[in-house]
């Protein structure tokens, strides 16, 4: 069943017709109109829907509550979006808190009971505008996330554009028992970020492809990272956490202080403090262009950390390059 409902210019009234709608009426489409609509916190979607705009340039949902919820918050498999823009209310989630203060966060980063696998979403021509902010991720990707596909996202401002982060059972990152839940089958694809901190990172994943990103006027391009606790705790993704993982075609021009790109294979659990290291296998990063120079007396373009199992192929470096890195689509409200 397709949904058009009437939004207007109250935010308690916008966010409560369309929670109600998410969570009284079975699944089905959900069409929002050309125009700025102003909510008084994030969404909660369930598995099934499809959320559509007119396009990412005029059907708007802006967040006003200060509670940290994403704009839109995926928490069920089968889940379409796509022509929308979404602005964040200012948030300062911190370190462990990326998956708050988002645009659009897809399934959780610590769980407090039995977890159900995330699947199937696809997410397309969405722009998440953080304005001037630089303390939220704008799209994150966390935890029991399966076979999900970003096509044609466009970010500006915050501290990553898209954040790919492992998740687990434990009330906090210290107190983790396990197991961990570490996103796999994922395509990112036509990925543009302007003004943010970082483009993107991978942390913790396998079965990943990365292709066609523009990543520019950011302080680092991107990272790929084995998490905190690399594979210590999995079982059902046992021997294939990063396994099978390909950045291709990706345009930097960064001006942070260290590199543009970060490669690490080792990490130290918050758990207990130990430090390991995570052998990726099938891993490459090919075909990109980093422009730009470091901040600090010592700088890279590229930095890797005990990184066994990572190629790097066709990395092009430079501090200067003509023209611009890339486009970005559709401006913000």
């Amino acid at each position: 069943m397709n949904h058009r409902p009437a939004l207007g210019t109250d935010p308690v009234a916008n966010h409560r017709i369309l929670q109600d709608l998410f969570d009284t009426v079975p699944p089905g489409k959900l069409e929002l109109a050309p125009g700025r609509h102003e909510l008084a916190d994030g969404l909660r979607v369930p598995g099934g829907w499809t959320v559509r705009g007119a396009s990412a340039g005029e059907t708007w949902l802006v967040a006003r509550g200060r509670t940290g919820h994403p704009v839109l918050h995926v928490l069920g498999s089968g889940v379409s979006i796509s022509d929308l823009g979404l602005r964040p209310a200012p948030s300062d989630p911190g370190e462990h808190g990326g998956d708050r203060g988002t645009g659009l966060t897809v399934g959780e980063y610590l769980y407090a009971g039995p977890v159900t696998w995330i699947s199937d979403v696809d997410i397309r021509r969405v722009h998440v505008d953080h304005g001037e902010l630089r303390t939220a991720n704008a799209i994150g990707v966390m935890g029991a996330v399966r076979g999900t596909a970003l096509h044609d996202v466009s970010v500006t401002g915050g501290y990553t554009g898209v954040a790919v982060h492992w998740g687990a059972a434990g009330a906090d990152v210290s107190s983790i028992t396990g197991q961990t839940y570490h996103p796999h089958d994922l395509t990112i694809s036509g990925l543009r970020v302007r003004d943010a901190v970082e483009g993107f990172y991978l942390s913790s994943v396998h079965d990943v492809r990365v292709s066609g990103g523009c990543l520019r006027d950011v302080e680092m391009g991107f990272r790929l990272l084995p998490g905190d606790n690399t594979d210590r705790f999995v079982s059902s993704s046992a021997g294939l956490v990063g396994a099978n993982i390909e950045i291709s075609d990706v345009c930097v021009r960064w001006s942070g202080p260290r590199y543009a790109v970060r490669v690490a294979g080792w990490g130290r659990s918050e758990v207990d403090g130990l430090v390991s290291v995570l052998t990726y296998r099938n891993a490459v990063i090919r075909d990109c262009r980093l422009i730009g120079a470091g901040t600090q007396e010592s700088w890279s373009p590229v930095l890797v950390e005990r990184a066994p199992g990572v190629a790097l192929r066709g990395i092009e470096a430079a501090t200067e390059g003509p023209g611009k890195c890339c486009e970005l689509g559709p401006g913000g409200p």
